[in-house]
């Protein structure tokens, strides 16, 4: 016989039988063979010593007084620290009714009485062998569910950071509304929805006025909280989830209005203009007004493949350019040509 096919020789077994020459017998056979032995000759004491000695393998007669060998393992299988003992019943009680109560009962093997010394000391070894499997298996699962709840709080912390950083990818970083290349996506994906569907697709470009004297009058510092509150301003008047509020370069800012028609487009422009200018920023160097203020260019189409997305800006930034010209500070309607 190799080293690896030599029989389980370790652990604790509990032994209960009321009949002392029977637990000295088995007790002895077990000792030689290399196992740490307890001994209980009744129900009551035995479940004591289960709780108590926590044996590896317990190894019990059926009847005995005041309580018998069933109601023993009921009880043992009853309890969370003891229902995972295995026991093996071995008993004088050969009818099969006997065998089956006992299995229901929660027992692992069965062993006739008169016994057989080699019999006994295999089905020992086999259940130690099983109870050892099932406890390393039990130790791998546990291992293995603390790794993957480890692996999913990874995962939970790698899908956070991807959507900070997908979000980050998005913003623009000083202002936090969208940024340019989102921009740029939403008016792509709106003009071949507007084609689609046929529907009017407007954009509005703004531009605070003289925001260069804003910025060399009163520092850069004062120009990014302008431009902070310039942006969150269009962006709470701009309130339907439909629409997209970008910063689409320096102190210009860009709304996309789908499905909105030019008359409404304009109303929206005017909105953001007076919002903007009730927010009171001091302008001193304004040649315009006494507080930040904005141009705004608007235009709108059902786009067609006769047009482009080109053409829309394009005529955007000439409806801004006339409402600069025009005085500043006020919204300008144009139509592509």
């Amino acid at each position: 016989m190799t080293e690896q096919e030599e029989p389980y020789r370790s652990g604790k077994i509990l032994i209960v039988d009321d009949c002392l020459d029977n637990l000295e017998l088995l007790s002895t056979i077990l000792i030689i063979q290399g196992y740490e032995i307890e001994q209980s000759d009744r129900g009551n004491q035995a479940l004591e010593a289960a709780k108590v000695k926590h044996p590896d393998l317990i190894l019990m007669d059926i009847s005995m007084p005041e309580m018998d060998g069933f109601e023993v393992c009921q009880r043992l299988k009853a309890e969370p620290d003891t229902q995972d003992i295995p026991i093996i019943f071995i008993s004088a009680l050969n009818e099969t009714n006997s065998k089956i109560k006992a299995f229901e009962y929660g027992a692992n093997d069965y062993i006739t009485k008169p016994f057989q010394i080699e019999e006994v000391i295999a089905r020992v070894s086999n259940q130690l062998q099983i109870n050892r499997l099932k406890i390393e298996l039990k130790a791998k699962n546990a291992r293995l569910e603390q790794e993957l709840l480890k692996r999913q709080s990874i995962e939970k912390k790698l899908l956070n950071l991807n959507q900070q950083l997908s979000k980050l990818a998005a913003l623009d970083g000083l202002t936090q509304i969208a940024n340019r290349r989102i921009f740029d996506e939403f008016l792509t994906r709106e003009w071949q929805r507007g084609q689609r569907e046929k529907q009017t697709l407007s954009l509005i470009l703004c531009d605070i006025d003289y925001f260069k004297l804003y910025n060399d009058s009163l520092g850069h510092q004062s120009g990014d909280l302008c431009l902070k509150k310039v942006a969150q301003t269009i962006l709470n008047t701009v309130n339907r989830p439909a629409d997209l509020v970008a910063r689409y370069g320096g102190e210009e800012f860009a709304v996309i209005l789908p499905q909105t028609p030019a008359k409404n487009a304009l109303q929206v422009a005017e909105t953001i203009r007076l919002q903007v200018k009730q927010l009171y920023l001091s302008h001193p160097e304004s040649l315009v007004s006494d507080y930040i203020s904005l141009s705004l260019g608007v235009t709108s189409i059902v786009p067609q493949p006769k047009y482009t997305k080109k053409q829309l800006l394009i005529t955007a930034d000439k409806a801004l350019y006339q409402a600069k010209k025009q005085g500043r500070d006020r919204a300008v309607l144009a139509t592509i040509d």
